[in-house]
């Protein structure tokens, strides 16, 4: 495991946004295969890999980039490392930055499942306020310990690693017809 993480880190430096995105990508995917698999019980016979790809395609396309550029864009509003500094960044990120992320995927995700506007627009209505409030339950403490223990570099992918979970239930949401 110790190699594993050293290999990480050894990628991590060389190839740093390259590495977020694979690592976003790669843990949307596993986040729906648990999905599928523990939440909605398909077993492995009825597994939706078009699904688990559309997914993965949501989380290198979209999740990585735009996460890991508003971490960035985060740092810069807000400067510092201290406990207050984490605080305001957890502030922003979970009421300026969550709200529209999550709509974004969620709309995203019912487009790429065929959905027309009317009815992505209908599922948004009715999955979206549960979704923020399940958010707010789980982000604002894993982000301030984010902002305040973990460097920039490593952020997506410490929220990435909590997000397996998180991304479970987002993708069993949205794809919930």
């Amino acid at each position: 495991m110790a190699g594993l993480w050293r290999t990480y880190q050894a990628l991590m430096n060389k190839y740093p946004w390259t590495v977020q995105i694979v690592t976003a990508g790669s843990l949307v995917g596993v986040g729906d295969v648990i999905s599928q698999q523990v939440i909605e019980r398909r077993g492995l016979a009825q597994h939706n890999v078009r699904r688990t790809a559309r997914m993965m395609s949501i989380g290198f396309c979209f999740v990585g980039p735009v996460i890991g550029s508003w971490y960035k864009v985060l740092d810069k509003l807000v400067v510092g490392g201290s406990k207050s500094a984490a605080m305001k960044k957890m502030l922003v990120d979970q009421l300026c930055f969550a709200p529209c992320f999550l709509g974004a995927f969620l709309c995203i995700t019912g487009a790429l499942n065929g959905l027309t506007v009317e009815e992505n627009v209908a599922k948004l209505k009715r999955d979206y306020t549960d979704a923020l409030i399940s958010n707010y339950y789980l982000w604002p403490p894993v982000q301030i310990a984010n902002f305040y223990f973990i460097p920039l570099h490593h952020r997506l992918a410490v929220v990435q690693v909590v997000a397996v979970a998180w991304n479970s239930y987002l993708t069993w949401k949205a794809n919930k017809m």
